[in-house]
């Protein structure tokens, strides 16, 4: 049977208007469409916001980062796409939250990835990228805040109920941005003492002992203001977890710059005399040279192997010891937002 151009293109209308404009029976069918496409992408987001302050693959937090925008994408281009419920305002504020997480996306947090590369460089650096990771937090939150408004809103006008443990992320996401604050406070506390101690290694690797005198001093003195600075600190809801293992971290960092650090500055010191006796005794004919002078030699043989032994045991013992302090400090922190950071 042949069917006429004008039957044709009316079904080809209906066709493409039943796959491009959904339409909703009920506020409530359209309130649970809006949800199930917002709700996985803003809970998407905020776990994707906390893995960037603790994945160490940069790489890998990009990556979830445009896959994440895609899904973005997908959310905004759907909603577009159905009928809003009784007009379009609903469906507006829905979409304005949902750019809104997408620009963070695109710009906020690209920008923190970049920064996140460069932040162990200085305390400066790192204290611009922490801000700059609470400033995006807090835009997020107050974000979700105001699209649980307009969710309360839109439900009431239609006497829908909502069930609170299924739009509370914005209450979830303010108590997350408390703990992060007192937490990265304690951190930047911390790592402000910590580069000190970066900087006296780097040091120690060129053998540089007036740049290692000068950097033990630093450390020491950051330290010891730390454990001032400590006690003005107040705790999150009694935990005092962080301030007690970041204590022990400072006190290590004082111990390790007043009665080890000297010791490898005094092996430094003796192994260069040791090899400027040596070298005169190599640049001296056999039959030339004094038997003070070989004595000399002989003796600071017995001196630098001395030496080398306490060394070689000073830089085992703190390096066992560091990295005991540092793995407590690091269970402390996890255990820390474990315990407070409210759970999906």
């Amino acid at each position: 049977m042949k069917i006429s151009t004008l039957k044709l293109s009316i079904v080809l209308v209906l066709m493409m208007t039943s796959v491009t404009a959904q339409n909703f029976k009920t506020a409530s069918e359209y309130l649970d469409f809006v949800g199930k496409e917002q709700k996985a992408i803003t809970k998407n987001m905020w776990k994707y916001t906390k893995a960037v302050a603790h994945s160490k693959s940069d790489r890998s937090i990009d990556g979830k980062r445009k896959n994440l925008l895609k899904s973005v994408d997908r959310a905004i281009e759907k909603i577009k796409k159905a009928n809003g419920f009784e007009g379009d305002d609903y469906k507006n504020k829905v979409l304005k939250h949902l750019t809104f997480n997408k620009n963070l996306l695109n710009h906020d947090y690209a920008k923190i990835i970049d920064m996140k590369a460069v932040a162990e460089q200085s305390y400066d650096a790192m204290e611009a990228y922490i801000l700059a990771q609470e400033l995006a937090d807090k835009k997020m939150e107050e974000s979700q805040q105001e699209y649980e408004t307009n969710l309360y809103e839109f439900a009431s006008k239609h006497n829908i109920q909502i069930v609170e443990n299924d739009s509370d992320l914005g209450k979830k996401m303010k108590i997350s941005n408390e703990v992060f604050e007192h937490y990265n406070d304690l951190y930047l506390t911390y790592f402000k003492v910590f580069i000190n101690e970066v900087y006296l290694w780097e040091a120690v690797e060129k053998n540089d002992i007036s740049a290692i005198q000068q950097n033990a001093n630093a450390l020491n003195a950051a330290a010891k203001e730390g454990l001032e600075i400590l006690k003005t600190k107040t705790t999150y809801q009694n935990d005092d977890s962080i301030i007690n293992a970041t204590k022990k971290a400072f006190e290590f960092f004082i111990d390790e710059s007043e009665n080890q650090i000297p010791q490898i500055t005094d092996f430094l010191i003796t192994n260069e005399d040791f090899e400027k006796i040596k070298a005169n005794l190599e640049q001296t004919p056999e039959r030339k040279r004094t038997e003070a002078q070989i004595d000399n030699y002989n003796t600071k043989v017995k001196e630098i192997n001395a030496a080398v032994t306490n060394y070689n045991k000073v830089n085992v013992d703190l390096n066992n010891l560091r990295q005991q302090i540092i793995n407590n400090l690091n269970t402390v922190n996890a255990n820390f937002l474990s315990k407070h950071i409210p759970k999906d």
